[in-house]
């Protein structure tokens, strides 16, 4: 259980944030984040409703957790005095990507846990020289559950392999690639995502 305000850097935003979530009381714990579709910045309005939560009295412990791939300058200087001297009973905890996100000032008030780790993801298996209708479904059905950070990991696999099997690319499949990517980033289904790029590579070999 945490015990006081920290500050958390990781790979995945929504996995370690439902993890933490499930770790704490739930009647106790609030989430504030970006909720507009494809939008991950925390931004001053969300620094405003997290001060707001902060000074609802609460006679247990109270945890608010802030969570964004980046936060503005505006939120993070708004949040600052209430980081410093919270209100009573209450625990921030804060989650980013990269501590670089956060101002000097931020992080040198609050305990920092890095528990970011870099996956390498293997060697993708597929021949794109021979590549069939048989061997993508046998792949995307191994896939078919990974999540949003272990799919942008699969396409940069699936790139390496054809680079390494000296296949070129025009420039119609390798937009492909950067679509897939932003795709990702805007939430959309992985295995869709994988599904559209691999059948994309199969039509234009």
């Amino acid at each position: 259980m945490i015990k006081q305000s920290s500050i958390y850097i990781v790979n995945d935003i929504e996995e370690n944030m439902k993890e933490l979530v499930s770790s704490l009381p739930l009647h106790d714990t609030r989430v504030i984040k970006n909720e507009e579709e494809g939008k991950e910045d925390f931004l001053i309005s969300h620094a405003r409703a997290a001060i707001k939560e902060a000074y609802l009295a609460s006679s247990r412990t109270k945890y608010i957790i802030l969570a964004g791939k980046t936060f503005t300058i505006e939120a993070q200087n708004a949040l600052l005095k209430i980081l410093e001297e919270p209100p009573k009973n209450i625990v921030f905890v804060m989650i980013a990507n990269s501590k670089n996100t956060l101002l000097p000032t931020i992080y040198s008030r609050l305990p920092l846990t890095y528990q970011k780790t870099k996956k390498i993801y293997a060697e993708c298996p597929l021949d794109f020289r021979k590549l069939d209708l048989k061997d993508v479904y046998t792949f995307l059905k191994e896939h078919q559950r990974v999540s949003k950070n272990e799919a942008k990991e699969i396409i940069e696999s699936i790139l390496a392999k054809i680079q390494k099997q000296n296949i070129k690319l025009g420039s119609k499949e390798l937009h492909s690639f950067s679509t897939a990517m932003k795709l990702c980033e805007l939430n959309s289904r992985p295995i869709n995502i994988l599904t559209t790029l691999l059948l994309n590579l199969m039509t234009k070999r």
